[in-house]
């Protein structure tokens, strides 16, 4: 079975998110995304300052079996990125929730961060795409 920390929140799109102190948001893909990507050789993400809308393409990420959009979980601005995955993509398989993240976002409204699934219910949709 995958880790499915409790303090994220999901998307059934497999990325994560997770409120920080500071008020921002870090974003990445969870730990049953990249089992099924498989050895993540390229990460493609959004530049500082730019807007990202929740359900929209954000990113990519790449790996030797295939590449996979990487979508906004909340709508917000981007105010950090993962730039270590520009030499160590690898770090998304190691570590997915923590040295693996993608970016922070500002979020317009952090509210919508209580719209998406907790641990449980992003376990299920897990559980019914493998079966």
């Amino acid at each position: 079975m995958s880790e499915v920390p409790a303090e994220n929140k999901y998307v059934a799109t497999h990325e994560w998110a997770r409120l920080e102190e500071d008020g921002s948001v870090t974003v990445g893909i969870t730990d049953h995304a990249q089992n099924a990507l498989g050895d993540v050789v390229y990460v493609e993400l959004p530049e500082v300052g730019q807007q990202i809308n929740a359900a929209e393409e954000a990113g990519v990420v790449e790996s030797v079996k295939a590449a996979s959009d990487i979508y906004g979980p909340i709508t917000g601005t981007v105010v950090a990125i993962n730039s270590v995955l520009d030499d160590e993509p690898e770090k998304v398989n190691q570590d997915p929730y923590g040295e693996g993240w993608f970016f922070k976002l500002e979020p317009d409204d952090v509210v919508e961060l209580e719209e998406l699934l907790d641990a449980e219910a992003y376990t299920e949709v897990c559980d019914e795409e493998e079966h």
